[in-house]
């Protein structure tokens, strides 16, 4: 079992480099995301695995080590009601308000690509919003990104949320896993992003998508990141967080979004 000193550690790695608030009272979780880490590295156990990332500082051993302590939640069309949503209203009226100009919407932590790819394949069956919409998502994790960008899912991924109407439309048998038609694939740009870091670089954005993530971080780095996605807002635009994301007041600050407070188990919120 990891020593109680590997894991302060451990959390303090993780909320230095990306703000991510780790209970050390739940060695065994720690343990089982760091072991297949610790295996992939060339270690026998995550204990010498902690031991090598402090003696050497390996940098892209210690990412690798953040990385695994992100809770992703991957599923496709997750809480469908928004998709709906966002595909039929909020889109519209976004790509109106536009005047010609591509709507920029940005999945911020978008792990492994479902939720991304949900929304591609909604507005792939939205021909009066062709051409207007440009999609871009990030992750912190670069594995999560690889597997985003090849667009192949397991038999247990694609059941979760995926109607059989999307699967064979948009996908193809690929051995035991299921493969994202290129067209899908291609209507997104990636990128990797630390949501701590400056996001000035990035633009501003008229759709932002960050659910599932905000309630990982510390009470400061989560103040410091919805400070960040509210100011990658463009006028007028809309940001999207799950409701577990607790964000305090600056978040009962944000204008509300009218009409999407039905969307289960999200809120919506427009740039004041």
């Amino acid at each position: 079992m990891i020593a109680p000193s590997d894991l302060t550690f451990v959390a303090a790695l993780c909320l230095a480099r990306a703000g991510l608030k780790v209970n050390t009272d739940k060695a065994y979780l720690i343990d089982s995301r760091l072991a297949p880490v610790a295996r992939r590295e060339g270690y026998d156990s995550p204990e010498d695995f902690i031991t090598a990332l402090r003696n050497r500082g390996d940098a892209r051993q210690a990412w690798a080590a953040v990385e695994a302590m992100v809770l992703p939640e991957p599923e496709f069309f997750r809480d469908r009601a928004l998709f709906d949503a966002l595909a039929d209203r909020v889109m519209p009226d976004l790509a109106h308000a536009r005047g010609g100009e591509p709507v920029r919407v940005w999945s911020a932590a978008c792990g492994t690509g479902q939720e991304v790819y949900s929304l591609a394949m909604r507005l792939a069956e939205a021909p009066a919003l062709a051409g207007q919409v440009d999609l871009f998502a990030s992750d912190l994790s670069e594995r999560s990104l690889e597997k985003a960008q090849a667009g192949l899912y397991s038999q247990f991924e694609v059941q979760r949320g995926l109607s059989a109407r999307n699967l064979v439309r948009h996908f193809e048998k690929s051995g035991e896993a299921f493969v994202l038609s290129p067209r899908i694939r291609q209507m997104v740009r990636w990128r990797r992003v630390n949501l701590m870091d400056d996001l000035t670089r990035l633009g501003q954005f008229d759709l932002l998508l960050c659910r599932g993530l905000l309630g990982q971080l510390a009470p400061e780095a989560r103040e410091k990141v919805l400070a960040q996605l509210q100011g990658a807002l463009a006028p007028g635009g809309r940001l999207v967080l799950g409701l577990k994301d607790v964000a305090g007041d600056r978040f009962d600050r944000l204008a509300p979004e009218l009409g999407l407070h039905g969307a289960p188990g999200e809120a919506v919120r427009s740039a004041a």
